[in-house]
């Protein structure tokens, strides 16, 4: 093997990254001069919620069946929906993205030591 970066890898990492910088700074041009509709507008801000919502849902809700499909998983057995409910609250109440993260953590932390302690 050697030291170095084969040109084909190079061309493969810059095609990356052209293809990840074009769809954000064409609208970013495109755009940057316009006065948008403030309908538009306020649909766009609610665009990252509702990803964020997107990703969290089946992550919150669904486990892995045994065959491998999904099922829903509401049990009290199921950690993350109450360190879901503990972060939301703390990210509403503060404000703070580092406290938010934090107090996730923590409480995900915190019920995997209880559960595994006081459960088993």
């Amino acid at each position: 093997m050697t030291d170095y970066l084969p040109f084909e890898h190079l061309l493969l990492i810059l095609g990356m990254a052209v293809v990840t910088y074009i769809p954000r700074a064409v609208p970013l041009m495109a755009l940057s001069t316009r006065e948008l509709n403030p309908l538009f507008m306020r649909w766009l801000e609610m665009v990252p919620p509702a990803v964020l919502a997107a990703l969290l849902g089946p992550e919150l809700f669904l486990r892995a069946s045994p065959d491998g499909a999904k099922e829903l998983f509401l049990s009290p057995n199921n950690i993350f929906l109450p360190a879901a409910l503990i972060t939301f609250l703390m990210g509403w109440l503060s404000r703070n993205f580092f406290a938010t993260i934090a107090v996730g953590m923590a409480t995900v932390a915190l019920l995997r030591y209880y559960m595994s302690t006081f459960l088993l």
